[in-house]
This record gives structure tokens, sequence and C-alpha cells, in this order.
């Protein structure tokens, strides 16, 4: 497979609603994934390879398989407070594609064993932070989000919170501490978030562009996803072009 995954349908009028996003195809990864196991589900995240896409790179099929198993409260924590400068990939995913975040967030919470979310998205991005909320109300009324999700034993809640616009924050743990109601504070680590993370449970937290990939990750497999990209960093990656960029074709 060739051509972009995440902005393949980017500029599509309306892709923000529910209506046009399932026209393209939206949600039918989600259906796909709940005929499987949690199990079967992280089996193809791990094969994909993925790796965060925030910056530090660690694969998120393992940061998945990290996360302890039984009943506890565990959380899923989307990190959308995009402050360094010059970033805007995970703005533009959230403003034009709110529910591929959405469906992705679901896929991995049912891959992780997670019944709790949460889109912690920075303060200045007040008007995708509206966007988010809308397209999760759409979401929850047509049993996307909630409790036993398209019939199945899967349900989670998913909240979006609204951060000060402190930098800190854009780190996990800090972002953690924020969430909890408390000044944004780098934790020490160990203990990781997947062991000890919000409200003291397991936690898993990955970027805006991470989660959203889920779904193609399901749709093609993990293999084929792998495919893409190289060998030690597969799949495809969105990067933000700013400031005095100069481009030359060069012909032959």
């Amino acid at each position: 497979m060739s051509g972009p995954l995440l902005l393949k349908d980017i500029d599509e009028p309306g892709l923000n609603t529910l209506a046009t996003y399932e026209a393209r195809g939206g949600y039918a990864s989600l259906r796909k994934a709940l005929q499987k196991t949690p199990g079967e589900v992280l089996v193809e995240l791990e094969a994909s390879g993925i790796r965060g896409r925030g910056g530090a790179g660690f694969q998120m099929g393992k940061k998945v398989s990290f996360l302890p198993q039984g009943s506890m409260d565990k959380y899923l924590v989307c990190n959308a407070d995009e402050s360094e400068p010059g970033t805007f990939k995970d703005r533009e995913l959230m403003q034009k594609n709110p529910h591929g975040l959405i469906e992705g967030i679901v896929i991995a919470s049912y891959a992780a064993g997670t019944d709790r979310s949460f889109i912690y998205i920075r303060g200045e991005y007040a008007h995708q932070a509206d966007i988010v909320e809308a397209a999760l109300v759409e979401a929850r009324d047509a049993g996307y989000v909630g409790e036993r999700i398209l019939g199945s034993n899967h349900s989670l809640s998913l909240h979006v919170h609204r951060g000060a616009g402190a930098y800190i924050c854009g780190e996990e743990t800090g972002l953690l501490d924020s969430l909890e109601g408390k000044r944004g504070n780098p934790r020490l680590k160990p203990p990781f978030p997947a062991n000890q993370g919000l409200y003291q449970g397991p936690t898993l937290i990955n970027n805006v562009e991470t989660l959203a990939t889920v779904p193609a990750i399901i749709e093609l497999g993990g293999a084929e996803y792998a495919e893409l990209g190289v060998q030690t960093s597969t799949g495809t990656k969105v990067v933000s072009v700013v400031g005095a960029a100069v481009y030359q074709v060069f012909q032959q």
C-alpha cells in the first residue's frame, strides 16, 4: 500500500462529523477489532512495530504489554499537549479528523484492558477542543464510546481535559499530575506510568498521532503496516514544516 494514511482524506469537507467519517469507512476498524480478543489486537499492535510519535519513540505494543493484568483501575491518556515550538501535526488531526483519534483510543483501550480514558489538550487549542468534544458527543450517541460498545463486553468512558497552557505538561508525568488537579511537575521514574500512573493506577500514555494511527494498523494488519517506513522505524510519520523552508526540485 502506498500513499498517506492519516492525511488520506484530511481535507474532505465535514470529515470532523460522524456522518462523513463513517461514509469514508470510519469505525470499521473498531468493529473489526471488537471481533478479536484484546490479546489478538495487541498482537497486531506489536507486529506493526509502531513507535510513539511524541518524541521518545518507544514501541506502543510493548508499552501496552507492560500494563499489568487484573481487575484494577487502568487508564488510557492521550497526550494532546502539543507545546513544542513549530509543531502542529496533532492540531491538524484533531481539528479535521477527531473521530479518527477517538476510534484509535477505543481500540487501544480494548487492547490494553482500560475502561477509563482522557484526552489532555493544551489550553491554547480551545477551537480544537471544541471540535473533539462535539465529535465525542456524536460517538457516544452512536454507541462507539460508553457502555458495552457496539454490543461487546468492552466499555469505555472518555473525557476531554483542557490544560492551562503550561509547557511542562507536555511531559507525560507532568501531564498526569495536572490531570489529577495538581501543579504539573515531572515525576521521578521508576515507577513508570505503565505500572503507577494516573491516580496511582496502570496507565497507557500516547500522543494524538500514535493513537490516530491505530485504526489504520487494524485495517491493514500489523505485518503489512510494518512494511511501511524502515526496519527500525515502521509506518508513516506526519511532519510539521514551518518557517523559512525552501524546496528545490532537481530534474534529471
